[in-house]
C-alpha cells in the first residue's frame, strides 16, 4: 500500500498523469492524448464557427446598414431608380407643361398663352418652327435654347423630342393694347412695372395689390423677371383674371413708349430724394418697383422722371417688393 501509493505520487510528479480541469487527472498516454487533440480541435472549430456566424450576423446587419444608407441616397439621386424618379415628376406640378414636337406644336398654332418655352438649336432652326417661335418671342415670351441633357433634366428624363413649354396662367396683351386700354378707362390711370423681381409670390401679390387699387395694367420684362406661372396666379387670389398684363422684351423701350403717350415715370427707391407724401403730380403714371435686394437698375433709374422714397421711422432699412407697391399705390390713388 504504501509502494503502491508513492508509485502513484511520483508517477504524478514525473509529469505521467496530467491535470484536466473538466475531467481530474488522466494518464499521459498517447492514444488519450491524441483524442483528447482531437476534441480540443473539434472544440476550437465549433468555437470559430459560432465566431463566424457572429460575424456573419453583424456583416449581414452592417450590410443591411449600408443597404440602407444606398436607398436613402438613391432617393436623393432620382435617376437611379425610375419609381422615385415617379414620385418627383409627381411631386413637381406639371400641370402647367407640354412637350413633345407634336403637343407643343398644337399648344403654338392654338394661340394658347404661353409662359416660356425651353427648345434644342435643331428645333429653333427647324422651318416648322421657327417663324412660329420668332413672333412669341416678340410679344414677350421666353424663348431659351438649351441642350438636349438639360432639357431632359427639365423634364425628368421625359420624352420631350426636343422641345418643352410651360403655359401661362392668363394671358398677355401688347403694350399698345395696353396703353389704349388704359386712357380709355381713366383719365389718369396708373401703371405698375416690375423690374427684375424673380420671386413670383412677391409679383402674385403685387398683382393682387394692384388690382384691389385699381391698377389699370401690369408691366413685366421678358427676363429677369417671375412669368405668370400657376404659383403667381394663386398668390394673387383671383385678381390676375382682372388685371391686363402685358410682357415687353425691354423695359427701357417701353418706358420710352409710354412717355411718348403722356405717362410719367416714377421709380420707389430708398434713395430718392423725394417722398411718396409730398408727391402731388396729377397724370397718367408709371410706377416701377425694383428687387428687394438691388432694387431698380441704374440704366431704368436714368428713364425716371421722379425717384420716390417711402419714409421709414424704424429701424429697419428696406421693405418687401410687394409690400412698397402696395403703400405706394395707397398714397398714390389718394391724390
Amino acid at each position: 500500500m504504501k509502494n503502491s501509493s508513492k508509485k502513484r505520487f511520483t508517477r504524478k510528479n514525473n509529469g505521467e498523469y496530467k491535470k484536466n480541469s473538466d475531467f481530474g487527472y488522466y494518464p499521459k498516454n498517447k492514444n488519450r492524448s491524441e483524442n483528447n487533440d482531437r476534441i480540443l480541435n473539434n472544440t476550437n472549430k465549433n468555437n470559430n464557427v459560432e465566431k463566424l456566424n457572429k460575424n456573419e450576423k453583424n456583416h449581414t446587419f452592417s450590410s443591411l446598414k449600408r443597404n440602407k444608407s444606398i436607398y436613402k441616397s438613391n432617393k436623393e439621386f432620382p435617376k437611379k431608380n425610375p419609381d422615385i424618379n415617379q414620385q418627383f415628376i409627381n411631386k413637381r406640378n406639371f400641370d402647367d407643361w407640354i412637350w413633345g414636337k407634336h403637343s407643343v406644336y398644337e399648344a403654338l398654332t392654338s394661340e394658347r398663352s404661353i409662359n416660356r418655352i425651353w427648345c434644342t438649336s435643331e428645333i429653333f432652326s427647324s422651318d416648322k418652327f421657327y417663324i412660329l417661335l420668332k413672333d412669341l418671342k416678340s410679344k414677350g415670351v421666353l424663348i431659351e435654347e438649351v441642350s438636349w441633357n438639360r432639357l431632359s433634366q427639365l423634364t425628368y428624363g421625359a420624352s420631350h423630342q426636343g422641345i418643352s413649354l410651360q403655359l401661362a396662367s392668363s394671358k398677355t396683351i401688347s403694350l399698345e393694347q395696353l396703353i389704349d386700354f388704359s386712357k380709355h378707362n381713366c383719365a389718369n390711370p396708373i401703371i405698375l412695372a416690375l423690374d427684375g423681381i424673380t420671386d413670383p409670390h412677391n409679383v402674385g401679390a403685387i398683382i393682387r395689390s394692384a388690382e384691389a387699387f385699381d391698377c389699370k395694367g401690369i408691366i413685366i420684362p421678358q427676363r429677369r423677371s417671375a412669368g405668370l406661372t400657376g404659383t403667381v396666379a394663386k398668390v394673387a387670389a383671383g385678381a390676375l383674371e382682372h388685371m391686363q398684363v402685358s410682357r415687353v422684351v425691354n423695359l427701357n423701350r417701353a418706358l420710352e413708349e409710354l412717355k411718348k403717350n403722356g405717362f410719367q415715370v416714377v421709380g420707389l427707391s430708398g434713395d430718392g430724394s423725394l417722398s411718396i407724401s409730398n408727391f402731388l403730380e396729377k397724370s397718367p403714371l408709371v410706377v416701377i418697383v425694383g428687387s428687394e435686394e438691388k432694387g431698380i437698375s441704374l440704366l431704368t433709374q436714368k428713364k425716371c422722371d421722379f425717384l420716390l422714397s417711402i419714409p421709414l421711422k424704424g429701424k429697419t432699412s428696406s421693405l418687401n417688393a410687394s409690400v412698397a407697391a402696395a403703400i405706394s399705390l395707397f398714397h398714390l390713388t389718394r391724390i
